[in-house]
């Protein structure tokens, strides 16, 4: 019997045949002539068969591998030396020959001299054919029908691979992507498959895995029935795949390979039979990689709408599946990939909340895309609404759900308004869900909230949109009798009323439309159609029922008909033409309409009839200021606009209209009247203005301010209380995103004068940079946002700092005002220049000569100081006094009061005491009260901004508390005030009257009358005053007086003093706009100064929060606890919380974050239109943190007791909701200062940052844990590797902070983590806190983790920053155990998307620090046994994340870690494969690390500074 290698009978031959002139073509078209030149011709596939012989197998043997064949030939036959082709006879005996080479050395020889041969021909191909003609080859080994052929040309393609002649990559793709390639020829498939594991070694790693692809594809075309007999044909493809994903081969990154199989096979899909468990196992190898990158509990996670840590990138949800956006193709949990619908419920069902809808799905107002998910949730709110109110009892207010269906009104008008959903859809959607539900009481809010968009869009819109809602009716609505029609002087009438309303609009459209879709009144609805016809009629509405509601909501459509109800409202509160009232001041009357309309009324209406009733008023009040009317507006009318503006659904001509266009065409017409009653409404009246609108309108101030018309007392007092309301109401999370917008041009929201409102600006700035902890980490304001808006400031209003205030900025801050420090004239200096002012002052003679001097423009801003020496000297002001007064202007005059103010300091620190004192301060009083000069706002304002120091800081702050408490008169209007108003201005009808009342009694005085009457000889003053609706002294001067808390907050010895002015002044935050909010700030920013003082934080709670007491109801705010033992004023008593009292006050937080609007909540129900806060969470939250400051304990205990709500067994706290517990303590952790303001530098470096050494230092070695995270501690072997540095990451967290690192530094350094022995079963289970919540086998450790997870998850990007810091100076030099790197990587892991798209530098710097403990762990550990996640996650960061931005620090570190770890990283930095014998070894070697050649360049060109995807 033969061998012959390449027939399978003697027969069967190939011939050669030329073309017409005698070329022989070649395999890739290139033909030779005699000459031995070639030319180069079609690359077709030429196949000849010879007529008189039989092909083998039917296979058509192509001409251009005879040309090849020829080369053979020669190869073998050194003889024959003919460049022309064989005969076939020829061919046939060479052949015959062959048959009997049987040995391996023949064959051998067989496969050099075919090589050698193939060399030769290869050499003359060009570059771009090479691929072609490996294709071409492989095409023809396959059609080959003998396997002994196709094996020898199959080893005679392996071994051009192991001699470098053709590339291992092309040969594997060749040979994979044949279309030949098919499971039926199983000798072929087995062949190819076994040469592709033989070569493919040698294959790139990006070759590798281009490779997986097809080879799973190859594989999937195997039926799922086979013969069993060619099954283990089959099984050398399985062997291929096990090869690539052999860890140990390491081919290729294994993180590249599973995002290949997760792409074909896509969770929950199940490979092919013939691969097994091998790819699901290969796949679940990476779940532990997947875990690192997940947050503990996030499905339980939820946010609270508002908050600062609201609007980061945590919360984005895929617009279009609801799955969180998870970062590479790894194995999640199966609860991540599941769509979020009830955080984006929860996020809906808040009030105030569009805005992060928005967010969170990426849905922008400026593109229309309808949203569906969006969509289907909006309809599940109104199914849960029509829920509740089956359950509920009725009232006539709506009940407790009624602020529900005020709000989803909102929500649904704004997201179709937009397009984001579509009405029809949404409206069949809800048909279906309520099919056969018999859900009824509801019915009539759904068609009130449907009402709210018919009636202001069908108008411009097809009928057929509208028509579903007669389905809904049909299903809603099955009486057979008409409905009878309820109470019309109940406000709910108006809902029962808004279906027969529907049917009028959708009727009056198709008249319009001449429309045959005409529907007749339902037989249900005729009593309540016929009432609307009958009132229709009546041509006098009155006031005193919702009749006029009921006809504006049915025909706002109709102008015919609308015209009369909508007439009525407007002459309402415009009033009678003829009657007029007098407004507080000399000269300003107005119409007299004094009653605003209700804003029940207003409820009624619907959003059509609200916006034609805002947009009269708008229009009239512009007709009004082009005529210059000398009648100011009725104070029912400003009343009304102002409670109408609260309404978000009509924003466009709400507030949008009120500052793009009133407000512009005000200002243009020069109605200085009607602008001052616009600033008034804007600072006393307004609610959840969104912030872009308010700095908007602070930009429309500083510009108003430059103008020569507004330099009049009244109007310029306006404009600058309203910009310093303004600047202060800015809230932590808004200062940041809205000044960005103007760093182009910061001078527009800067005043070029005012120093009090830059320094405002600048003090806002402080608070908001420590409360969202922006600056953490940094030193500098380079290269920051805030850079360019402190220098205009410095450039426009130069300034210094107290020492006292520059130590509460934070450090950047600090830096910047000591770098750009102001010389300061001297107090000698300014008395010396007063002094000689004043001899002018007696010396001249000449009243216009004095006039011109002392009110001259650039003259020194003396004049107030010269009217107080006056005043001491000879007890009264002449005329010219006066004179020079009005001459210099109220811009110039506040130039006057700051030089006043500092001139008083010094009088006063020089005063003999006494008489004197008493005297001085006589004096001071008459030129606010008696002479009217100064207002005592203003003047206390320049006041507390003034920058004393020392002595003269605290005789600044007595003049302030001398001015406010000791004469009667300021005490006396905040006490009649506070004790005759209440705040609840939308709830009351009879403001005016009260406010006329309390302005007879305390009438302002702002043009110098005092002083115009009490002057020689009098002079006659009739100024025309400004119309006030709502302001007062003690209304103005509440921002100037949380300045002064502040400013008192920050000098210690005038503590006490701060006491009083709360006792006798703290009524007035009554009508604060934002108690809460302030207190809140307050406690935050100046903890490190209150962290002591307990007494003064007790009373400043006690002074806010009870001037309230009578207008909340009980438990709005503080804890009953607290209440009872909290305030308790003993320093030898001191309450100290238990467990149970830290539990109940998580959990009112916790009951409202996942049932957000249900009933009963923990605080009581209120209209959150009016509330300081948008929705119950920001409430509780902000009341929770500033309870839990107030506490007279030390914030660490506080921390930790919030950390042990979750971290001890406590019986308030069930099981099943542990996550949701996190939630709220993260929530609350992050909302407690983070960051201390002041610099490290300021701290007394020498004590205990951990604050467990019982002497408090750290150098004497006796912390009790046995390390001291300063390293400064001799006898703390384990720690003195620790740098210096350290100490200043650990010295300015807050205390309320630190405990969790602490905490966390406990379990890294905890046995279960530091001993190999310690740590029973899979590390990535126990790491896993849910499951094994679940199970009830927990470990301390995954408690922790899921809490720090929790906490850092609501984390602002700044309190994020720490996390470098804490890793390198604090964590990394403890790390020494795989567990410990580990538990390190799924601590931060998580947190790399924020880091990425937020701190890019944070992420960087983190991703150094894992390798540098990974290289720690390597050095001191004998075996890692979980080496493949870890080069998982650290592949999963570079693809990720960092890119090569690393690279140049990664490498030096991978070369010195052990042989499996470096070969497992080499494609990280590009390392050369190390010797086979090596890597052999790599798999259970446990040597010390050894040191490689440098490692090789990168292959290709690539971005240096970003992330790759797996495809690069």
């Amino acid at each position: 019997m033969h061998t012959d290698r390449y027939h399978d009978c003697p027969q069967h031959h190939v011939s050669v045949t030329k073309d017409c002139s005698g070329v022989v073509p070649d395999c890739h078209g290139v033909t030779q002539n005699g000459s031995g030149s070639s030319s180069v011709t079609s690359p077709a596939l030429v196949l000849v068969e010879t007529p008189n012989e039989s092909v083998c197998g039917g296979t058509v043997v192509s001409t251009k591998m005879n040309a090849l064949w020829s080369h053979v030939q020669k190869a073998w036959c050194p003889s024959t030396s003919t460049p022309t082709a064989p005969s076939a006879g020829t061919v046939r005996a060479q052949k015959a020959s062959w048959m009997f080479m049987d040995t391996p050395e023949d064959e051998r020889t067989k496969l050099i001299s075919c090589l050698g041969a193939f060399r030769q021909y290869w050499s003359t191909l060009p570059q771009e054919s090479h691929e072609q003609c490996v294709q071409w080859i492989v095409r023809f080994i396959h059609s080959q029908h003998s396997p002994k052929r196709i094996s020898f040309l199959y080893d005679c393609l392996a071994m051009a691979v192991e001699t470098s002649l053709l590339p291992p990559r092309m040969v594997c793709q060749a040979l994979i992507n044949s279309e030949t390639l098919e499971w039926e020829r199983t000798q072929l498939w087995a062949l190819t498959f076994k040469l592709v594991r033989k070569i493919i070694g040698g294959v790139d790693y990006k070759g590798v895995r281009d490779l997986i692809k097809p080879v799973l594809d190859k594989i999937q075309t195997i039926p799922n029935l086979v013969s069993s007999a060619v099954v283990h044909q089959l099984l050398p493809a399985r062997e291929v795949v096990e090869y690539i994903l052999d860890r140990n081969a390491c081919l290729l990154p294994a993180y590249f390979a599973v995002n290949e199989i997760r792409k074909l096979y896509p969770e929950g899909q199940l490979s092919h039979w013939l691969l097994g468990s091998l790819i699901s196992d290969f796949v679940d190898s990476f779940r532990p990689t997947a875990r690192i990158n997940s947050i503990c509990g996030r499905c339980s996670l939820l946010p609270v709408v508002n908050n600062s840590g609201a609007i980061c990138n945590s919360w984005k949800l895929d617009p279009s599946t609801l799955r969180f956006p998870l970062r590479g193709m790894l194995p999640y949990d199966k609860d991540l990939f599941e769509p979020q619908t009830g955080l984006l419920r929860y996020v809906l069902e808040q009030p105030y909340s569009r805005d992060m809808v928005c967010n969170m799905l990426g849905l922008n107002k400026q593109y229309k895309q309808r949203c569906p998910v969006l969509e289907e949730q909006l309809v599940d709110l109104v199914v849960y609404a029509m829920e509740r109110s089956e359950t509920e009892e009725q009232f006539d207010d709506g009940g407790t759900s009624q602020l529900l269906w005020q709000h989803l009104s909102s929500q649904l008008i704004f997201f179709v308004l937009f397009q984001f959903a579509s009405f029809p859809h949404m409206v069949l959607s809800l048909h279906q869900k309520l099919a056969g539900r018999g859900l009824i009481k509801g019915r009539d809010h759904l068609m009130w909230v449907l009402l709210q968009f018919i009636s202001g869009s069908i108008q411009k819109n097809a009928l057929a949109d509208f028509l579903p809602v007669m389905k809904l009716f049909d299903l809603l609505y099955p009486e057979k009798e008409c409905i009878p029609v309820p109470d019309i002087n109940k406000p709910q009438s108006t809902h029962a009323f808004a279906m027969t309303c529907i049917w009028i609009h959708l009727n009056r459209k198709a008249q319009n439309d001449n429309s045959k879709l005409q529907i007749p009144i339902p037989h249900s609805l005729k009593l309540h159609h016929e009432f609307l016809q009958q009132s229709l009629r009546n041509k006098s509405l009155p006031m005193t029922d919702y009749k006029i509601a009921l006809l504006c909501n049915a025909y706002s459509t109709n102008s015919e008909c609308f015209t009369l109800p909508m007439g009525v409202l407007v002459e309402t509160i415009y009033g009678n033409g003829n009657v007029r009232i007098t407004l507080p001041g000399t000269n300003c009357v107005a119409s007299g309409s004094v009653t605003p309309l209700p804003m029940n009324l207003l409820d009624s209406l619907t959003v059509h009839a609200k916006m034609s009733l805002i947009h009269s008023i708008a229009t009239r009040v512009i007709k009004l200021a082009q005529a210059k009317s000398s009648i100011a507006l009725a104070p029912a009318l400003v009343e009304t606009y102002s409670r109408l503006l609260v309404y978000m659904e009509i924003e466009s001509l709400g507030i949008k209209g009120f500052i793009s266009q009133l407000l512009p065409n005000v200002f243009k017409c020069h109605a200085w009247g009607i602008l001052h009653t616009l600033l008034e409404m804007f600072s006393y009246r307004m609610h959840h203005i969104q912030p872009h609108y308010r700095v908007q309108l602070l930009s429309h101030l500083h510009s108003l301010a430059a103008v020569p018309q507004t330099n009049q007392n009244q109007l310029h007092l306006c404009v600058e209380s309203t910009a310093l309301r303004l600047i202060t109401a800015l809230g932590s999370s808004e200062v940041q995103p809205q000044f960005t917008r103007f760093l182009s041009d910061p001078k527009t929201v800067l005043s070029a004068e005012s120093e009090e409102l830059n320094r405002a600006l600048i003090l806002t700035l402080a608070r908001a940079t420590h409360i969202t902890d922006f600056f953490t980490g940094s030193d500098s304001i380079q290269g920051t946002w805030c850079k360019d808006i402190l220098q205009t400031i410095m450039n426009f209003t130069p300034h210094n700092w107290a020492s006292h205030t520059l130590s509460c900025f934070p450090a950047p801050l600090q830096a910047f005002f000591k770098q750009n420090n102001v010389p300061q004239e001297s107090r000698f200096n300014l008395k010396k220049n007063v002094e000689e002012e004043y001899r002018k002052w007696k010396s001249m003679t000449n009243e216009n000569d004095i006039i011109t001097h002392f009110s001259m423009q650039g003259s020194p801003p003396l004049f107030l100081c010269l009217l107080w020496k006056m005043l001491l000297e000879t007890d009264h002001i002449n005329q010219i006094g006066f004179r020079v007064l009005e001459r210099i202007g109220a811009r110039a005059l506040v130039a006057h009061v700051r030089t006043f103010a500092d001139f008083l300091v010094y009088e006063f620190s020089t005063s003999a005491g006494g008489q004197q004192l008493n005297k001085c301060i006589e004096i001071l009083n008459d030129m606010v009260w008696k002479y009217n000069i100064v207002t005592l706002d203003r003047l206390i304002l320049c006041l507390a901004m003034r920058s004393h120091e020392g002595n003269e800081a605290q005789v600044c702050y007595f003049i302030i508390q001398l001015l406010l408490l000791k004469p009667n008169d300021f005490r006396n209007r905040v006490s009649d005030f506070v004790k005759e108003n209440a705040p609840e201005h939308w709830l009351q009808s009879d403001w005016h009257n009260k406010h006329m009342t309390y302005h007879k009694k305390y009438p302002e005085k702002l043009y110098f009358e005092g002083l115009a009457e009490q002057v020689n000889p009098p002079v006659q003053l009739q100024p025309q005053y400004l119309p006030i609706y709502f302001g007062n002294v003690c209304l103005r001067f509440l921002p100037v007086f949380d300045i002064v808390i502040h400013r008192f907050l920050e000098l210690l010895p005038v503590s006490k003093s701060l006491e009083t002015l709360l006792d006798h002044l703290g009524g007035l935050y009554k009508f604060h706009d934002r108690p809460v909010t302030y207190l809140y700030n307050t406690l935050h920013y100046y903890e490190r100064h209150l962290r002591d003082r307990t007494n003064l934080k007790r009373k400043l709670v006690h002074a806010i929060m009870s001037s309230l007491k009578d207008n909340r109801t009980p438990g709005w705010c503080l804890s009953e606890t607290y209440l009872k033992f909290g305030m308790n004023p003993r320093d030898d008593n001191v309450w100290i919380p238990d467990d149970t009292y830290y539990c109940k006050l998580i959990g009112r937080l916790f009951v409202l974050l996942p049932m957000a609007g249900k009933s009963p909540g923990p605080f009581p129900n209120c209209d959150w239109r009016f509330n300081e806060f948008p929705n119950p969470a920001a409430h509780a939250l902000h009341v929770t943190c500033v309870e839990l400051m107030a506490l007279a304990v030390p914030g660490k205990d506080v921390g930790n007791a919030l950390l042990n709500v979750v971290l001890k067994s406590q019986p308030l706290v069930p099981r099943e909701n542990v996550t949701a517990w996190m939630n709220a303590i993260g929530l609350v952790i992050t909302a407690l200062p983070c960051w201390s303001s002041s610099s490290p530098s300021s701290v007394d470096t020498g004590r205990c940052p951990t604050g467990r050494c019982p002497t408090g230092r750290c150098p004497t070695g006796r912390c009790p844990t046995g390390r001291c995270p300063t390293g400064r501690c001799p006898q703390d072997a384990a720690h003195r590797t620790l740098p210096h540095r350290t100490l200043l990451c650990w010295i300015a967290l807050e205390p309320y902070w630190i405990v969790l690192h602490d905490r966390i530094v406990s379990v890294i350094t905890s046995p279960a983590l530091t001993s190999e022995t310690e740590w029973v079963g899979y590390p990535f289970q126990l790491l896993d806190f849910t499951a094994c919540h679940q199970s009830y086998s927990e470990m301390y450790c995954s408690y922790v983790l899921a809490l720090a997870h929790a906490v850092w998850h609501h984390s602002s990007i700044g309190q994020l920053s720490l996390i470098p810091k804490f890793l390198s100076e604090v964590l990394k030099p403890l790390v020494k155990t795989e567990f410990q790197l580990l538990y390190i990587y799924h601590l931060v892991g998580p947190f790399f998307p924020r880091f990425q798209q937020e701190r890019t530098r944070c992420m960087l710097e983190i991703g150094v620090a894992f390798y540098e403990m990974l290289q720690a762990v390597d050095l001191h550990s004998n075996h890692l046994l979980y080496m493949d996640p870890i080069c998982d996650f650290l592949y999963h960061m570079k693809y990720m994340f960092t890119g090569d931005s690393v690279k140049d620090q990664v490498e030096k570190i991978i070369c010195t870690l052990r042989p499996a770890m470096k070969l497992r990283l080499r494609f990280i930095t590009h390392i050369s494969v190390m010797e086979p014998a090596t890597a052999a070894n790599t798999a259970t070697s446990a040597s010390q690390p050894t040191t490689v050649s440098s490692p090789a360049p990168q292959s290709g060109p690539g971005p240096s500074n970003i992330p790759l995807s797996v495809a690069q």
